[in-house]
């Protein structure tokens, strides 16, 4: 999709949020029906970024994550929904770019590095069981017991050994690292920090979005794809 279609499909996404009557005071989250244009997002790459879903879908939904974040843990429930109600449509996709923050959450980097490592092993799959079984253990603020990561690695049927190694090594460090200064780069200021992307062209979905925002935001930018690409 060419640049000149970046204003209408931010505009077609707000627009979905506002007519839909979408509103959150009162919740803790820090979630809002505001969106923004954001420029210079990296795409997809295969082999660097975890997806589920077709890695050709017109429509990704790219989320940075921060495994302590108790919003983090909130909008991953409401994905799954989402992906859920999407599963026969190849349009939509799922990405997961790791954005600890060290200064808030200590344990968090590392645990992005065992996600790192447990894809290693066994691919997305394995690293979206990964997270899936931190986010369900951790009360999330920093209050997982870093010593639980090597069974995590056992429960979702990893090699330990194996986990181990690449752990000790810190093998995926750099990578996390650089995802964190992508993230940054890219103006997160928290998270989780969720971008709705359709070609080159990204729109910030702002805090944890509920379930039927991020539904009004993904049928609006679906309904305005060509026919040959739905």
């Amino acid at each position: 999709m060419n640049s000149q279609y970046v204003i209408p499909v931010t505009i077609v996404v707000a627009g979905a949020l506002i007519a839909g009557g979408i509103f959150f005071a009162g919740k803790s989250a820090p979630s809002t029906n505001e969106t923004s244009q954001q420029e210079n997002v990296r795409a997809y790459t295969p082999g660097v970024d975890h997806i589920m879903g077709n890695p050709n879908a017109a429509v990704k939904i790219v989320e940075y994550i921060d495994l302590e974040c108790p919003y983090c843990k909130e909008l991953h429930n409401t994905m799954y929904q989402v992906m859920d109600f999407y599963s026969e449509n190849s349009n939509v996709a799922w990405v997961v770019r790791p954005f600890p923050l060290a200064s808030i959450h200590s344990k968090a980097p590392k645990e992005a590095e065992a996600a790192e490592c447990a894809a290693a092993q066994g691919g997305d799959a394995a690293f979206f069981r990964y997270i899936d079984r931190v986010f369900k253990i951790t009360p999330s603020n920093n209050g997982l017991d870093l010593a639980q990561l090597p069974v995590i690695a056992k429960d979702v049927g990893l090699n330990v050994d194996t986990f181990n190694s690449c752990m000790s090594a810190g093998t995926y460090a750099k990578k996390i690292s650089d995802s964190y200064n992508e993230a940054i780069s890219i103006g997160a200021q928290g998270t989780p920090y969720t971008l709705l992307m359709v070609g080159d062209q990204s729109v910030v979905l702002k805090g944890a979005q509920p379930y039927d925002s991020m539904r009004a935001a993904i049928d609006a930018v679906l309904g305005q794809l060509p026919a040959n690409t739905q």
